[in-house]
Formats: structure tokens, sequence, C-alpha cells
């Protein structure tokens, strides 16, 4: 515990956000003014290594560019007082900020302490200011190591990509093995060759009801194996002429454990699939919700605990509200008799609490209509794991029907909740696998006697082929990199912005899919540096890390022994790796001239396609990406004239689509848009068509533009409203309920389904 301070002047508080200092200055009072640094003040050089290699790997940090003025300010307050508290984040960025800071601000004559808190409110903030600590020097050791050792990998890669690949290209030693992971996966689901194999299911019925299903799980003893049509039609021939017999009846009591309250992974991946929100929105959501919410008369308040971390342990305190609250609020039948105590991962992190409410009397009910609709849906996500984990397990009732039909033996499971438990506040299927018994899908099984001769009302061959593994989503990407042990609670975001930034990957349908860029890059870096991109060894180097800031490794030592190794792989791949810039990136089209494959290279002004046939063939080709793939474009002359120039106009393919423009590029800019047949509504000359924001998100304005500034965001109909007169209706698509078309007037209301099997 830190020593009690004493003083005479107002003291600074230093945190990172303008959010975090508004709730916490409530708390503090006229005694201490609170700033904000808005994060990191200082850092490694943008231009250049900023490391000294030859000297202990000494950094030389400048201030942030931008931020001068901010950090002169704070140096300004800091010599008004004789006490400074540096108050960020509980985390190694945190640590290292706060060191940072008082470096900086070391010639203000304050004293300088560090206060911790894993939450934001009265009691815990009041708590860390009456007892402050010191810096942790082995956390801030640990985000220096990692910043120098990001530092080295990309200053001295990425210019081998430059001069192999492309320029502006960048590597990152996670991120790379992030998209590698990508890479993997869309390789194993190309080289993947479906299998044909058949289930049997028999709907059967014994002497009381219900009816049931079962389905078959041995052949000839054993495991259930059918992979033709021919052994299929052989099978039900045998089973129409089999008795089907029950063998053994067994009845089992089986429990349905909770799961831990969250950590940050499991977080963004429960947000991603039950919320639909992406890892970046889940942690902007999940820090507003821990830094500070206005609740009207009470201001603002932090509503849950610091949300990166890694460990399942909870407070003393928060365990006792919580089981009170349970006891009171759902009864006795629903409180376990002791805490619930989880065991956090090997390997993780236990400086701070899991992801939890401050309070759990602060219920999603109360805050519902004080939150905005993001913040409280995540909170009831949080809110309810949390009360979730410190409820007692569900009961069910589970019967096996084990049947005998010739040479086939059929299975029939079904359970009875008797006890929802847990299951009242939070379903948790996706994860609570391990350390559960397995539980049939709820249904009943009628009551069946052992010998019991059952009648067959259906015996259903189903055909059916193996499907391979699917693409990587976001949840499924944190998972897995999770369970590799690459990354932190705290990096789990930029990993995957980062990756799709660099252009290795892109989302389909909210799928990461390698670009052809991403998997040239790839095979390079994994070729040249197969241990730096090693899944192991990429683990390894976090626990290298973990060392560092349990003070069981010294930092320098740690990146001496992986420099060494590592400068001698950039020097041979210096000399040995393919040069792709100059040979270009192999892609699907082939030479209109010649039938020769076409790479795709760079030039002076951009992309473009040129024959492998070089220097016989000198074809190229312009090519554009559509959603990150490179086509050829297209060039079809039309028979109708530019009304601009007289020149032919021409149907191109461009990054949005097929689109009509002048032949005459660029002398002539003239690109025919898109009409809807309907005339503006504003200067009744012009007509509504089709146009493309700089972001490529299609609208409707008058085609007089910019003499008449009509726009309209929803695709205009050429057709009245029977309602009101209007001369036309707007075509709406959403996923709720279709296809429709509203009034262009907003006071009408008028509504015409298009898609009738879509509810209204």
């Amino acid at each position: 515990m830190g020593e009690v301070v004493s003083r005479k002047r107002k003291a600074l508080v230093i945190v990172e956000s303008p959010a975090k200092a508004r709730t916490i200055g409530k708390y503090l009072g006229d005694e201490y003014f609170v700033r904000a640094s808005s994060g990191h003040i200082i850092d490694l050089p943008p231009g250049g290594l900023g490391v000294d290699i030859k000297n202990g790997f000494r950094p030389s940090y400048r201030v942030i560019r931008g931020r001068e003025k901010a950090v002169e300010q704070l140096k300004k307050e800091a010599r008004k007082t004789d006490v400074i508290y540096l108050a960020a984040d509980p985390d190694r960025e945190g640590e290292a900020i706060c060191y940072h800071l008082s470096q900086t601000l070391d010639g203000g004559g304050g004293k300088i302490y560090r206060v911790l808190f894993n939450e934001i409110t009265k009691k815990a903030i009041l708590k860390a200011f009456d007892h402050p600590t010191e810096i942790d020097q082995h956390k801030v050791d640990a985000q220096q190591a990692r910043r120098i050792l990001d530092r080295i990998v990309g200053f001295q890669i990425s210019p081998l990509l430059w001069t192999k690949v492309q320029k502006g290209l960048s590597a990152g030693r996670v991120q790379t093995v992030a998209a590698r992971l990508i890479v993997d996966r869309e390789r194993e689901i190309r080289a993947f060759e479906s299998e044909e194999y058949w289930e049997f299911v028999a709907n059967l019925s014994g002497s009381h009801p219900p009816g049931f299903e079962a389905k078959a799980v041995k052949l000839n003893g054993k495991k259930f194996k059918v992979g033709n049509q021919e052994e299929a039609d052989q099978l039900l021939d045998e089973l129409k002429s089999s008795d089907f017999v029950v063998r053994s009846v067994q009845r089992k009591a089986r429990k349905r454990r909770p799961v831990p309250p969250f950590i940050t992974s499991k977080l963004q991946q429960d947000a991603v699939r039950r919320l639909g929100f992406t890892v970046k929105k889940t942690m902007g959501v999940a820090q507003r919700l821990y830094e500070g919410i206005e609740l009207g008369g009470e201001g603002s308040v932090g509503l849950i605990t610091y949300m990166r971390t890694d460990s399942t342990r909870v407070s003393a305190d928060a365990l006792d509200e919580v089981r009170e609250y349970i006891g009171t609020r759902y009864g006795g039948s629903y409180l376990p008799a002791k805490p619930i105590h989880y065991r956090t991962r090997k390997g993780a992190q236990d400086a701070h609490e899991a992801i939890r409410p401050t309070s759990v009397e602060r219920t999603p009910a109360n805050l519902k209509a004080l939150l905005p609709r993001d913040e409280f849906r995540l909170y009831e996500l949080i809110w309810k794991r949390f009360v979730a984990s410190q409820m007692n397990p569900a009961l069910f009732d589970q019967t096996e029907i084990v049947i005998e039909a010739g040479p086939t033996e059929f299975k029939a499971v079904g359970s009875i909740l008797r006890f929802d438990g847990f299951l009242r506040l939070y379903s948790s299927s996706e994860e609570d696998k391990k350390g559960n018994q397995k539980i049939a899908e709820e249904r009943n099984l009628p009551e069946v006697a052992e010998g019991e001769l059952l009648k067959v009302e259906e015996i259903s061959p189903l055909q059916k082929f193996t499907q391979p593994p699917p693409r990587f989503n976001e949840a499924s990407l944190v998972k897995a990199l999770e369970d590799k042990g690459i990354g932190r609670p705290s990096t789990y975001q930029a990993i995957l912005s980062k990756i799709v930034t660099r252009d290795y990957v892109r989302k389909e349908e909210g799928r990461f899919v390698p670009t052809e860029l991403g998997e040239i890059v790839n095979d390079l870096l994994v070729g040249h540096f197969s241990e730096l991109f090693d899944y192991d060894y990429t683990a390894k180097l976090e626990q290298d890390l973990d060392q560092i800031e349990e003070g069981k490794e010294n930092w320098v030592d740690a990146l001496t022994e992986f420099y060494r190794p590592f400068r001698e792989k950039v020097l041979a791949a210096r000399a040995e790796m393919k040069d792709v810039r100059r040979e270009g990136i192999p892609t699907d089209e082939t030479c209109e001239k010649c039938g020769a494959p076409m790479n795709l290279k760079q030039g002076r002004y951009g992309e473009f396609l040129a024959c492998t046939g070089y220097p016989k063939c000198e074809s190229t080709r312009n090519v554009v990406r559509v959603k990150g793939k490179v086509v050829a474009q297209i060039r079809e002359e039309l028979d109708e004239k530019c009304p601009k120039c007289g020149s032919n106009l021409v149907r191109r393919l461009g990054r949005n689509g097929e689109f009509i423009s002048c032949g005459n590029y660029p002398e002539c800019r003239y690109s025919k848009a898109e009409s809807t047949g309907v005339r503006c509504p504003k200067c009744s000359e012009g007509e509504l068509v089709q146009r493309r924001s700089k972001r490529g998100k299609v609208f409707y304005g008058c085609d007089r533009y910019p003499d008449c500034d009509f726009v309209v965001w929803k695709k205009p109909v050429p057709e009245a409203c029977p309602d009101c007169g209007a001369a036309f209706l707007l075509e709406s698509v959403t996923k709720k309920y279709g296809t429709r078309l509203l009034c262009a007037d907003k006071s009408c209301g008028y509504i015409k389904k298009v898609d009738e099997e879509v509810p209204f």
C-alpha cells in the first residue's frame, strides 16, 4: 500500500481522456484540477528508426507532432502545484504514458505519484488517491521492449517490401502473423475436397406418445459411415425389413454451468456474434462505459470496470454485492452456497479484474432510458454475463434411447429443463463446452422399455457433403489469436484494423479474405522469416514481454537475444528474396495477343497488367480493383455520341462497377449517369440521376448540378403516390422490412410493400 500524501496547494491529476477527466474530477472535488494528456505525449520519431541498437537499444523519444502546445500547457500547470498524480489506464500503455509524463514534467517541482484503479467509481477513486503508489518500471520496460521490437521489425522489413514488391508497404510483427492465419485458412479452403456422406434418420413411435426421431450412429459395430447412393439404397432396403428394438434406456441428471465474466477477447467475440458490432466498435463503446456516461442527476458515472483484461478475477466487494442481488431478486435457489471463483487461463495477466458492472444495482432496465442504444446493448451484455456467472447451474433431465435395427444402431437423445439457473439471464452455447457435460437438444422423449418393438413411421436417408472450414470473421479471428497466445487484450483491435487498412486482407460479407497482395507478401515474409512469423514463436515473444513485466527478465537482454539472428535473416533476404516488383504478381488474366499469363505490376501511374511473354510480347492492360480483386478494365465502344465533344461513348469497368463515359477521356470527362426517369422536383427542368459520393456511396441528384443541388439518398421511382399525389416514390431496402416504396413527402406516410414474403 502506498503512502498517505499531505499537501498545501491544489494537486494536478493527469488522465488520458477528457471524458475520464470529467468523471474523476466530479469525485475528487475542488482540491484537485484534472487534465487530460489525450494519450501518449512522446513516441519514437516517425521518420527514422529512433533506436540506438549498438548502445543497449536506447530509444530516442520526442514529443509527438501536434502535441507540443498541450505538453507546454501541462508543464505550466505542473509548476503551479506541489503534488502531481498520474492516473492513466492500469496497463502497460498507461504505465508508459505515466512514465513519459513524469520525465517530461520533472522540472515542474511537484512530487509525482501513480494512482491505480480498476473502475471509475467514487469509492475506487478516493481509495486510490488516499494510497498512491509509484510508477511500475517493469511495466514500462515491457511496453518499451514491445515498442522497440515492433519498430525494428517494421523499419528493417518494410524497406525490403518496398524494393521487392511495391512502395508504401509495411510489415508488422503481430499483424503479419494474423494475416498469415487468414492466408492459411483460405488455402485450406481452396485445397478442400468435398466428400459425400449419408445420414439416416428414423421417425419412430412406441406404446406411449410422443413420436420421436433417432439418428444412425453405428453400422456393423463401427462408426456409421455410408458414402454413396448405392450404399444408402442397399442399407435402406435392409432397414425396411428390420425390426427396430429398444436395446437400452438411460436417464441422467445433467448440469450446465455458467461461464466466467467477460475478459476482453470474450467480450469482443460475443459483441460480434450477438450485437453485430465490430471489434473496434466494441472497444470504443466499452471505453465510454468505463470512462463515464452522463446519467441525469448523477452526472458522469463509470459503469463498467477496465475493459482490457484477460483475468476472470472478481473483487470480494463485487462478489458480495452480486450475491446479495441474486438472492434478493431471484431467490435462494439461484444462489450458490459459496462464491464461484473461475480459473484464469495459463499465461494471462491478473493485474485487473474481469469486465463487470461497477454496481449490479444499476440494472439494464434502470439505465435503458438514460443510455444511447449501443452503450445500452453492450452494458446489458456485460451486466447479464456477470450476474449469471455467480448463479447456480441449469439442471436437465436427459434421456438416451439406443435402438437396434439390423446391422445399424440408432440413438435418440433428449432433455427437459428442470431448473433454468443462470440460463434465466444468459445463454453461452458458443463457449461453455469445456468443463460442462454435454447437454442434448431440449426435447421430450416418450416412455419406452428395453426390448420394446418400435413402429417405423419413416426412414429418411439424407445425402450430405463435407464442408470446408469457414473463413474467419472478427469473432473467430480474435479467438484464434487468443488460442495461439498471439497479441494481448489491448492489441486485438489494432491487429484487425491494420491488416485491412494495409490491403493485405479485405472483408466479404463480414469475413476476412486475403488479397493477392496479402498472399504474395505473406509468402515472401514467411519464406524468409519463418521463425519470426511462426505462431509459436510469436506467442513466445508475448511470454517474454510478460516476463519483463513481472521483473523476471531484462528488456535489453531480451531484445539482444532477438536481434542477432533477426539481422542475419534481413541481410540474407536482401540478397535472396524474389523481386516481385520486377517480375510482377501472378494473376488469373491472360494476354489477348499471345495467350500467356499476365502479371500485375506497379507503374508510374499505378497498377497495370503486363504480359509474361515480354520482350517478345509487349502487351499491357489497365486494371481496376473490384472488392479488392484485380480485374482487367473493359472498354466497349458504343454507337451513342458524347453530348459534349461528339466522340463515341464507351462502357468501362471501374472500382464501383460498370459505367458509361466519353471515349476521349481525359480530354473530355463527360460521364453518363443512370437516369431514374423522375423529373427534379426542385427545378422541374432536370432529371434525377444516380451519382456516387467520394466514398462510393450511391445517391441521386439533379442532372443540372451545379445549377440545381437537389439530392436524395433513396432511389426515386417514377410512380405517383396514390394518397397525396406526390410525383414519385422512394425505394427503401432494409433487412427488417425488405423492399418498400415510400412517399417522397415525409408528412404523407404512404408505404407500399414490394417483397410480399417480408413481414410488414
